[in-house]
Order: C-alpha cells, then structure tokens, then sequence
C-alpha cells in the first residue's frame, strides 16, 4: 500500500503548529520503506489553504503536532488520515515511527489555537519624556 505522508516543518524539524509552519516535507513509501521525500514551501497561510494544497497533491497521511479543529475536519473531507501530538522530530525519524506503527495520534484537534485570540499582544507604550536630554548640555560652561 503506497501513502504520500506530509509533514509540517520548522527548518527540518516537526512544525509545532501546522498552519504556521515554513514548509512539508512530502515522504512518498510502501510498506514501511521510504520511496521518496521532497520538501515543498508551505502555500500563503489563509483559512484552509493547507489542507487544500495538501490534498490537491494528493497526500494520504498528515502527521502534526497541533492543528486547529477546522483544518481537521478539512482534511478529513479530503479523506486524509490526521495523526496528531507528534513528537517534534526529525521528518525522516517521524515518518519512519508512523510506517512502523509506532505513532498513534494522541488528541483530537487542539483547541488552543483556534480563534487566534492570543492575549501576550498588550505592551503598553509608555512614553518617556526625558527632559534635559538635549545633547551639546552636559556640562559645558
């Protein structure tokens, strides 16, 4: 049984989040031997542009860490099979673990990230007015 697995990466490293990942590798095998990996670009972040692309390259399997619940069920409608809570490995060890069933997805989609609402954003600017701070000042009578 061939599958077309895809990874969301970080440098050459398991992205954390899928949607905000910089690129996939795509790993290509049968059996529990890897055929093929080719890194592609992740496309522009837009809501349910990932799950898209992948299934327009007609991808079997996407191993993430996190994943909000709408890219979830878009891949499932894609008929794409969702492994989630990977370790941040690696692609090539990750991929290796899920040929050899070693990779059980641990969690539903995570809810944290959905929504963005992201409250570590408040930095209050406050501005300090200095007075004095005139250079050419200091001292010179």
């Amino acid at each position: 049984m061939k599958r077309k697995i895809a990874i969301p990466l970080e440098g050459e490293r398991l992205a954390g989040h899928f949607g905000h990942c910089e690129a996939f590798a795509i790993i290509e095998a049968e059996g529990n031997q890897i055929l093929r990996t080719e890194i592609v670009p992740a496309p522009v972040h837009e809501h349910g542009g990932h799950p898209r692309f992948l299934a327009g390259m007609e991808v079997t399997d996407v191993i993430a860490g996190g994943m909000g619940p709408h890219a979830v069920n878009l891949l499932k409608q894609f008929g794409v099979n969702v492994i989630l809570g990977a370790p941040e490995l690696h692609f090539n060890e990750i991929a290796q673990k899920y040929l050899e069933g070693q990779l059980q997805s641990s969690e539903e989609a995570c809810h944290a990230h959905e929504g963005h609402h992201h409250h570590d954003h408040h930095h209050h600017d406050h501005h300090h007015h200095h007075s004095g701070d005139h250079p050419g000042n200091h001292g010179l009578h």
